[in-house]
């Protein structure tokens, strides 16, 4: 199995150490020839999204990638890679891929804190550490989109189809249970669409690992 991982920008080396951790190659997606590697889903990192969002578009690489996002291509996102998918942004007036259903607010605790750490509740997974760097929270989500953990009463993971989105950044605490859970069920969403049993509107494309 190979990941991809959009490396113009942002803590992209931490996800390719994690993923490397887990036995899973990765590839750096730098500029639009890049695309022509064959790779199994997608890891959107954190940084600054209108910087990342800016090059994409430079590069040629946008369209592309969004072509393939909505056909079911998996993707893992951080921070960053949240706002990136969003539909909407509540404090900006652009937008991206806009493949996720949700409402962000960029730089939702405040630059002045710059970051903080702790411990947060995962549906189906437990406690986890969670690094938040400037980091955004989903205010509203769709029906169809499963929240998958709260940092008080702010949405900071959700899991939509075959997209995992955090306000957080796992690869910075080495914590490879998320990137488990990502491929994980990814696999099983293959596995039902191979089968018969998964909703086409999830449209997952199968792993080729």
């Amino acid at each position: 199995m190979t990941g991809a991982v959009l490396a113009l920008q942002g803590a992209f080396a931490e996800h390719e150490a994690l993923l490397h951790t887990l036995g899973i190659k990765t590839i750096e997606l730098r500029e639009k020839k890049d695309l022509e590697e064959p790779f199994d889903f997608l890891v959107l990192p954190g940084g600054e999204s209108t910087v990342q969002g800016k090059l994409l578009k430079e590069l040629d690489m946008f369209d592309e990638l969004k072509k393939r996002i909505d056909s079911g291509l998996p993707v893992f996102a951080t921070c960053a890679g949240l706002i990136l998918l969003a539909e909407n942004i509540e404090n900006d007036d652009k937008r991206y891929f806009q493949v996720l259903p949700v409402t962000v607010r960029r730089n939702a605790y405040g630059r002045q804190l710059g970051s903080h750490h702790m411990l947060l509740d995962f549906k189906g997974i437990g406690q986890i550490p969670a690094t938040f760097i400037r980091a955004p929270y989903i205010t509203s989500v769709s029906p169809e989109v499963e929240v998958l953990a709260k940092e008080d009463e702010e949405i900071v993971a959700v899991q939509y189809h075959h997209i995992l989105a955090l306000s957080f950044h796992p690869e910075l605490d080495m914590d490879g249970r998320l990137y488990r859970y990502f491929l994980e069920h990814m696999a099983k969403n293959a596995s039902d669409m191979a089968s018969g049993t998964t909703s086409d509107k999830a449209n997952v494309l199968p792993f080729s690992a």
